[in-house]
Order: structure tokens, then C-alpha cells, then sequence
């Protein structure tokens, strides 16, 4: 188990590495998924601030919905996201995947934040 989190510790911090070069001033989206939830932020780290942010737990999405943990609900919060970033002026992104693989929800995610406007 140990070996298994040193090795999701370093792709992410491969990632975020690779991110911090190309990102040009540009906030990061960055998401987390969990088996039952899935997050998105907007993070400006040249002002240490979360700009906008979405999950499965926000009250937006939870009326009606089953679960947090299906392809529609990431589709949905990568709108709701793409959304509140507009609203708060921001249009480009960079894309932190963190240490998932751009596959399933991840990648629903980032094409309807796409569709709502973010360019990535």
C-alpha cells in the first residue's frame, strides 16, 4: 500500500512539474477524483487562490442526482466549473490531471469544461 502512494506522489508531482513550465501565468485546473466524488478547482498559483471551484457535494448538483461517481456527473461538474471561471473572468487554463490517467471521467471532465468555454 505504502509503495503504491510513493508512486502516485511522484507521477503527481511529474505532472505538476511539467505543468509549472508550460503554464505561462495561466491558472490550472485541477482535479480530484474519488470512488464515490469527483472535485474541480481553479487555482491561480501566482496569488496562492482558488478562483472557482465544483464537486459532486455542491448543492447545484446534488438535487436529484444519484451519484458523483458516473460519467454524467463529471460531465456535469466540468461544466458547472467552466462556468464559475467565466463568471470570475478566467478563459485559459492549464489542465492538472494530477496522477489519473486523461481516461473515463477525467477525460469527461476536461472536454465539457472545453464545451463550456475553457480553452486548455
Amino acid at each position: 500500500m505504502a509503495k503504491n502512494l510513493a508512486t502516485e506522489a511522484r507521477r503527481k508531482a511529474r505532472v505538476r512539474r511539467a505543468l509549472r513550465a508550460a503554464a505561462n501565468g495561466r491558472p490550472r485546473l485541477s482535479i480530484h477524483r474519488s470512488s464515490k466524488q469527483i472535485y474541480a478547482q481553479i487555482i491561480d498559483d501566482e496569488r496562492g487562490v482558488t478562483v472557482a471551484s465544483a464537486s459532486t457535494l455542491d448543492k447545484d448538483f446534488r438535487a436529484g442526482k444519484k451519484t458523483g461517481a458516473d460519467m454524467a456527473a463529471a460531465t456535469e461538474i466540468g461544466k458547472l466549473v467552466a462556468e464559475r471561471a467565466k463568471a470570475a473572468g478566467v478563459t485559459e487554463v492549464v489542465f492538472d490531471r494530477g496522477a489519473y490517467i486523461y481516461h473515463g471521467r477525467v477525460k469527461a471532465l476536461a472536454e465539457a469544461a472545453r464545451e463550456g468555454g475553457l480553452s486548455f
